[in-house]
């Protein structure tokens, strides 16, 4: 099932790049050395964009902030060298499967790890790579393409809201940027509504006004 999708999202990501003039070698690289999902569609606009590294590191940060939690459920006890790689290619499909699966006595925990790890990011990396080749070979009308990206985060919205009970995260999280963005602009307003988030969501969780 992971390879199913990470086929389709990835071969997707692949068309998306490329048609926005990228070489197909970027999709490669992209999904192999970033390896962050979600993030990969947004690297495409900061490419695209004038070289802003604080907007960079605000948005890569609210992104994939989610695996900082991950990272300290699972810390990676007696995995020698094997934890730099564990700790790169962790995405939440590996995480849940690490996380939940009782691994047989005799097999090495870190090894079975690093082949979930691997496996996965295989299949996002081939379904890139594919959806580069194509988009860069077949001549399809990718007009509106840019859609693709609008309907994962609104897919992944829905499908945070339906999963917890406290919705104020995700209404903030809709405010604070629509604030930003009436009170600085269009132009500069992601990386102040970020690290008000982020500030916001900290001094909530060591209050308790806010679970998390």
């Amino acid at each position: 099932p992971i390879c199913a999708a990470f086929l389709f999202l990835g071969i997707s990501y692949g068309f998306y790049i490329c048609s926005k003039g990228f070489s197909p070698w970027y999709p490669f690289f992209t999904s192999a050395l970033v390896f962050a999902g979600s993030m990969e569609f947004v690297l495409v606009t900061m490419l695209l964009s004038p070289f802003n590294p604080l907007y960079c590191f605000f948005m890569a940060l609210m992104i994939n902030s989610r695996h900082l939690f991950y990272g300290l459920s699972m810390l990676y006890k007696n995995t020698g060298l094997k934890k730099f790689y564990l700790i790169f290619g962790m995405c939440d499909e590996s995480f849940a499967i690490n996380c939940n699966t009782v691994i047989p006595e005799g097999i090495d925990k870190g090894y079975f790890m690093v082949c979930v790890n691997l496996l996965n990011q295989i299949y996002w990396v081939a379904g890139a790579t594919i959806g580069g080749l194509l988009g860069n070979s077949l001549q399809i009308n990718t007009k509106g393409l840019d859609f693709a990206l609008v309907a994962l985060f609104t897919a992944i919205f829905v499908s945070q809201w339906q999963s917890t009970e406290n919705h104020t995260p995700a209404v903030l999280g809709i405010v604070i940027p629509l604030l930003c963005l009436v009170l600085i602009g269009p132009q500069s307003f992601i990386p102040p509504a970020m690290l008000l988030l982020l500030l916001v969501f900290i001094t909530a969780y060591y209050k308790g006004g806010i679970k998390l």
